[in-house]
Protein backbone atom coordinates (compact mmCIF):
# COMPACT_ATOMS: atom_id res chain seq x y z
CA UNK A 1 0.00 0.00 0.00
CA UNK A 2 1.39 3.36 -0.92
CA UNK A 3 2.06 6.09 1.61
CA UNK A 4 1.15 9.45 0.05
CA UNK A 5 2.54 11.50 2.93
CA UNK A 6 5.97 9.87 2.90
CA UNK A 7 8.80 12.08 1.77
CA UNK A 8 11.27 10.81 -0.80
CA UNK A 9 14.34 12.00 1.10
CA UNK A 10 15.96 10.86 4.31
CA UNK A 11 14.71 12.09 7.67
CA UNK A 12 16.41 12.42 11.04
CA UNK A 13 14.60 9.33 12.32
CA UNK A 14 15.72 5.73 12.68
CA UNK A 15 12.99 4.44 10.32
CA UNK A 16 12.22 5.57 6.75
CA UNK A 17 9.15 7.76 6.24
CA UNK A 18 7.26 5.28 4.06
CA UNK A 19 7.36 2.79 6.94
CA UNK A 20 6.12 5.33 9.48
CA UNK A 21 3.33 6.51 7.15
CA UNK A 22 2.04 3.04 6.30
CA UNK A 23 -1.11 1.44 7.69
CA UNK A 24 1.07 -1.56 8.56
CA UNK A 25 2.92 0.60 11.12
CA UNK A 26 -0.38 1.14 12.94
CA UNK A 27 -0.75 -2.61 13.37
CA UNK A 28 2.93 -3.32 13.98
CA UNK A 29 4.47 -0.22 15.62
CA UNK A 30 8.20 0.05 16.18
CA UNK A 31 10.12 2.54 18.38
CA UNK A 32 11.06 5.83 16.74
CA UNK A 33 14.07 7.88 17.76
CA UNK A 34 15.28 11.27 16.56
CA UNK A 35 19.06 11.52 16.41
CA UNK A 36 20.97 10.44 19.50
CA UNK A 37 19.05 12.33 22.18
CA UNK A 38 19.02 9.31 24.48
CA UNK A 39 22.79 9.70 24.65
CA UNK A 40 23.40 13.44 24.31
CA UNK A 41 20.83 14.29 27.01
CA UNK A 42 21.44 11.19 29.11
CA UNK A 43 21.64 13.08 32.41
CA UNK A 44 18.16 14.52 31.92
CA UNK A 45 16.63 11.08 31.31
CA UNK A 46 18.46 9.59 34.28
CA UNK A 47 17.16 12.35 36.51
CA UNK A 48 13.60 11.90 35.24
CA UNK A 49 13.78 8.13 35.74
CA UNK A 50 14.38 8.73 39.44
CA UNK A 51 11.25 10.89 39.90
CA UNK A 52 7.95 9.18 40.73
CA UNK A 53 5.61 12.16 40.36
CA UNK A 54 4.48 12.86 36.74
CA UNK A 55 3.88 16.55 37.49
CA UNK A 56 7.41 16.90 38.86
CA UNK A 57 8.89 15.13 35.84
CA UNK A 58 7.08 17.63 33.61
CA UNK A 59 8.44 20.55 35.63
CA UNK A 60 12.00 19.21 35.55
CA UNK A 61 11.78 18.65 31.79
CA UNK A 62 10.49 22.17 31.13
CA UNK A 63 13.17 23.72 33.37
CA UNK A 64 15.83 21.76 31.49
CA UNK A 65 14.62 23.01 28.09
CA UNK A 66 14.32 26.55 29.45
CA UNK A 67 17.95 26.57 30.60
CA UNK A 68 19.37 24.65 27.63
CA UNK A 69 17.83 27.05 25.11
CA UNK A 70 18.20 30.10 27.36
CA UNK A 71 14.50 30.85 27.18
CA UNK A 72 14.65 32.56 30.56
CA UNK A 73 16.85 35.29 29.07
CA UNK A 74 13.93 36.55 27.00
CA UNK A 75 12.07 37.34 30.20
CA UNK A 76 14.90 39.59 31.36
CA UNK A 77 14.27 41.92 28.42
CA UNK A 78 10.49 42.07 28.57
CA UNK A 79 7.83 43.54 30.78
CA UNK A 80 6.22 40.22 31.75
CA UNK A 81 8.04 37.57 33.71
CA UNK A 82 6.62 34.79 31.54
CA UNK A 83 7.69 36.42 28.29
CA UNK A 84 10.21 33.64 27.72
CA UNK A 85 7.33 31.33 26.88
CA UNK A 86 6.68 33.45 23.81
CA UNK A 87 9.82 31.98 22.28
CA UNK A 88 9.40 28.38 23.35
CA UNK A 89 7.79 25.11 22.31
CA UNK A 90 5.05 25.88 24.86
CA UNK A 91 3.90 28.92 22.87
CA UNK A 92 3.85 26.89 19.67
CA UNK A 93 1.72 24.20 21.29
CA UNK A 94 -0.64 26.85 22.66
CA UNK A 95 -0.97 28.49 19.25
CA UNK A 96 -1.65 25.12 17.62
CA UNK A 97 -4.61 24.73 19.95
CA UNK A 98 -5.98 28.06 18.74
CA UNK A 99 -5.29 27.60 15.00
CA UNK A 100 -3.46 24.60 13.60
CA UNK A 101 -3.32 26.35 10.21
CA UNK A 102 -1.44 29.42 11.48
CA UNK A 103 2.32 30.12 11.74
CA UNK A 104 2.78 27.81 14.74
CA UNK A 105 0.95 25.01 12.94
CA UNK A 106 3.18 25.49 9.91
CA UNK A 107 6.28 25.16 12.07
CA UNK A 108 5.04 21.99 13.75
CA UNK A 109 4.18 20.47 10.37
CA UNK A 110 7.59 21.51 9.00
CA UNK A 111 9.29 19.88 12.01
CA UNK A 112 7.43 16.63 11.34
CA UNK A 113 8.47 16.73 7.69
CA UNK A 114 12.10 17.46 8.58
CA UNK A 115 12.43 14.90 11.37
CA UNK A 116 10.18 12.05 10.16
CA UNK A 117 9.96 12.72 6.42
CA UNK A 118 6.15 13.01 6.44
CA UNK A 119 4.89 15.75 4.15
CA UNK A 120 2.00 17.97 5.21
CA UNK A 121 -1.10 17.61 3.07
CA UNK A 122 -3.23 20.49 4.35
CA UNK A 123 -2.70 24.06 5.55
CA UNK A 124 -5.79 26.24 4.95
CA UNK A 125 -6.16 24.27 1.74
CA UNK A 126 -4.89 21.08 0.12
CA UNK A 127 -1.20 21.64 -0.54
CA UNK A 128 -1.05 19.26 -3.50
CA UNK A 129 -3.45 21.24 -5.67
CA UNK A 130 -3.66 24.72 -4.15
CA UNK A 131 -0.78 27.09 -4.96
CA UNK A 132 -2.15 29.72 -2.58
CA UNK A 133 -2.18 27.21 0.29
CA UNK A 134 1.42 26.22 -0.46
CA UNK A 135 2.50 29.87 -0.50
CA UNK A 136 0.71 30.55 2.77
CA UNK A 137 2.27 27.49 4.38
CA UNK A 138 5.76 28.64 3.33
CA UNK A 139 5.12 32.19 4.60
CA UNK A 140 3.75 30.98 7.93
CA UNK A 141 6.71 28.68 8.44
CA UNK A 142 9.18 31.51 7.72
CA UNK A 143 7.37 33.85 10.11
CA UNK A 144 7.38 31.29 12.89
CA UNK A 145 11.01 30.29 12.30
CA UNK A 146 12.05 33.92 12.82
CA UNK A 147 10.23 34.02 16.17
CA UNK A 148 11.16 30.64 17.58
CA UNK A 149 14.91 30.09 17.35
CA UNK A 150 15.92 26.53 18.15
CA UNK A 151 12.31 25.33 17.99
CA UNK A 152 13.05 22.09 16.13
CA UNK A 153 15.58 21.01 18.76
CA UNK A 154 13.12 21.83 21.54
CA UNK A 155 10.51 19.69 19.80
CA UNK A 156 13.03 16.86 19.44
CA UNK A 157 13.40 16.79 23.22
CA UNK A 158 9.64 17.07 23.70
CA UNK A 159 9.00 14.07 21.45
CA UNK A 160 11.62 12.01 23.27
CA UNK A 161 10.15 12.97 26.65
CA UNK A 162 6.66 12.12 25.40
CA UNK A 163 7.77 8.67 24.30
CA UNK A 164 9.44 7.90 27.61
CA UNK A 165 6.38 9.07 29.53
CA UNK A 166 3.99 7.00 27.41
CA UNK A 167 6.00 3.84 28.02
CA UNK A 168 6.08 4.63 31.73
CA UNK A 169 2.35 5.38 32.00
CA UNK A 170 1.18 2.55 29.72
CA UNK A 171 3.47 -0.39 30.48
CA UNK A 172 3.11 -3.35 28.15
CA UNK A 173 1.01 -1.41 25.61
CA UNK A 174 2.04 -0.32 22.12
CA UNK A 175 -1.03 1.74 21.15
CA UNK A 176 -3.84 3.88 22.56
CA UNK A 177 -7.53 4.14 21.74
CA UNK A 178 -8.05 7.72 20.56
CA UNK A 179 -10.80 9.62 18.76
CA UNK A 180 -10.96 12.28 16.08
CA UNK A 181 -13.95 14.39 15.12
CA UNK A 182 -14.39 15.75 11.60
CA UNK A 183 -17.05 17.61 9.65
CA UNK A 184 -15.81 16.37 6.27
CA UNK A 185 -14.75 12.71 6.42
CA UNK A 186 -15.15 12.47 2.63
CA UNK A 187 -12.27 14.94 2.21
CA UNK A 188 -9.71 12.47 3.54
CA UNK A 189 -8.05 10.37 0.87
CA UNK A 190 -9.38 6.85 1.21
CA UNK A 191 -6.61 4.35 0.60
CA UNK A 192 -9.00 1.47 1.20
CA UNK A 193 -12.72 1.19 1.86
CA UNK A 194 -13.61 -1.91 3.87
CA UNK A 195 -16.57 -1.31 6.24
CA UNK A 196 -16.08 -4.72 7.86
CA UNK A 197 -12.59 -3.87 9.05
CA UNK A 198 -12.68 -0.07 9.02
CA UNK A 199 -11.62 2.50 6.46
CA UNK A 200 -7.99 3.35 5.77
CA UNK A 201 -7.64 7.13 5.48
CA UNK A 202 -4.69 9.44 4.97
CA UNK A 203 -4.27 12.09 7.67
CA UNK A 204 -2.22 15.28 7.62
CA UNK A 205 1.37 14.81 8.81
CA UNK A 206 0.34 16.15 12.24
CA UNK A 207 -3.23 15.85 13.53
CA UNK A 208 -5.12 16.35 16.78
CA UNK A 209 -6.90 13.49 18.56
CA UNK A 210 -8.56 13.14 21.95
CA UNK A 211 -8.81 10.34 24.46
CA UNK A 212 -12.43 11.35 25.26
CA UNK A 213 -14.96 10.26 22.64
CA UNK A 214 -17.51 12.80 23.91
CA UNK A 215 -15.03 15.61 23.34
CA UNK A 216 -14.44 14.33 19.80
CA UNK A 217 -18.12 14.94 18.97
CA UNK A 218 -17.59 18.62 19.78
CA UNK A 219 -15.21 18.86 16.83
CA UNK A 220 -17.20 17.14 14.12
CA UNK A 221 -20.40 15.59 12.90
CA UNK A 222 -18.48 12.33 12.41
CA UNK A 223 -16.09 10.67 14.83
CA UNK A 224 -13.43 8.06 14.15
CA UNK A 225 -12.08 5.61 16.70
CA UNK A 226 -8.42 4.88 16.04
CA UNK A 227 -5.77 2.69 17.62
CA UNK A 228 -2.80 5.06 17.55
CA UNK A 229 0.69 3.58 17.99
CA UNK A 230 2.54 5.07 20.95
CA UNK A 231 5.56 5.99 18.76
CA UNK A 232 3.32 8.27 16.67
CA UNK A 233 2.24 10.42 19.65
CA UNK A 234 4.19 13.70 19.68
CA UNK A 235 2.52 15.31 22.71
CA UNK A 236 -0.47 14.84 25.01
CA UNK A 237 -2.36 16.93 27.55
CA UNK A 238 -1.10 16.28 31.06
CA UNK A 239 2.50 15.82 30.00
CA UNK A 240 3.61 19.26 31.22
CA UNK A 241 2.68 21.09 34.44
CA UNK A 242 -0.91 22.29 34.38
CA UNK A 243 0.09 25.95 34.68
CA UNK A 244 1.84 25.74 31.29
CA UNK A 245 -0.71 24.05 29.06
CA UNK A 246 -4.33 23.03 29.33
CA UNK A 247 -6.21 20.92 26.82
CA UNK A 248 -9.23 18.76 26.17
CA UNK A 249 -7.54 15.38 26.54
CA UNK A 250 -5.68 16.31 23.35
CA UNK A 251 -3.02 14.23 21.64
CA UNK A 252 -0.83 15.43 18.76
CA UNK A 253 -0.24 12.49 16.44
CA UNK A 254 1.97 11.87 13.42
CA UNK A 255 -0.03 11.37 10.25
CA UNK A 256 -0.01 8.91 7.39
CA UNK A 257 -2.38 6.03 6.76
CA UNK A 258 -4.70 4.89 9.54
CA UNK A 259 -7.41 2.29 9.77
CA UNK A 260 -10.36 4.04 11.42
CA UNK A 261 -13.82 3.01 12.59
CA UNK A 262 -16.75 5.41 12.31
CA UNK A 263 -18.80 5.80 15.48
CA UNK A 264 -22.50 6.39 15.88
CA UNK A 265 -23.49 9.10 18.33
Amino acid sequence: MSAPTAHSVCSHCNLPPWVIASADFQEHPRPLEIGQLSITDRRLWERLDAIDCPEERGRVFHDYVTVKFRLHEWAEHADKARAGLRHSYVRVLRDWGVDSNGPAGASLKAWVENRFGLRPTYHQGRLAGDADARALYARHHMESAARFAGLFMQLDLLYTFTQRELLRRHPGENSLQLYRGTHDPEEYALAEDDPAHGHVVTLNNLSSFTSDREVAWEFGSSVWAVRVPLPKVVFFSGLLPSNLLLGECEYLVLGGEYRVKSLLY
